[in-house]
């Protein structure tokens, strides 16, 4: 997983840290966090440039990259659970990208080969985090045919 910053927020950073370690006993997760641009007199377009900048450079290039955006493809959760499944079952490695507050720039839009959309709704990219480790998780007790447990 490719994200930039750090939580902030203590409670969230703590349930982003659960459901990545959750997640991390199904799927082999790897978290790099690259420096958040400062907003400060800098255009957003020019944040998120900076930013996929540095997420591109993270990237690794024998990985399917897929880009966490509110335009990409719709999944339930079972769904998600099989594509992941089906990049195990084929040796490759899936980099999720998470952008920053101002969304990802089109660096990480030409590099990923798919978009997904983790709500129907623009989330701020610490809650964005959170649902994608949640679903990573709930990806794995599907895909070992396991209850979910809260």
């Amino acid at each position: 997983m490719f994200v930039v910053g750090k939580p902030r927020h203590s409670g969230l950073a703590d349930a982003i840290r659960d459901y990545e370690g959750r997640a991390a006993r199904y799927w082999p997760l790897d978290i790099v966090e690259v420096k958040e641009e400062s907003g400060r007199s800098t255009s957003p377009a020019l944040v998120r440039e900076r930013e996929a900048e540095r997420l591109v450079e993270r990237l690794p290039g024998d990985a399917r990259v897929v880009a966490c955006d509110p335009g990409g493809d719709v999944m339930t959760s079972s769904a998600f659970a099989a594509m992941l499944g089906a990049q195990r079952d084929n040796a490759q490695s899936i980099a999720f990208v998470i952008g920053g507050a101002h969304g990802l720039g089109d660096a990480v839009r030409t590099r990923a080969s798919r978009r997904l959309s983790l709500a129907p709704w623009t989330l701020p990219h610490e809650l964005a985090r959170l649902v994608l480790a949640e679903q990573l998780y709930r990806a794995g007790t599907i895909a070992r045919g396991e209850p979910y447990h809260k």
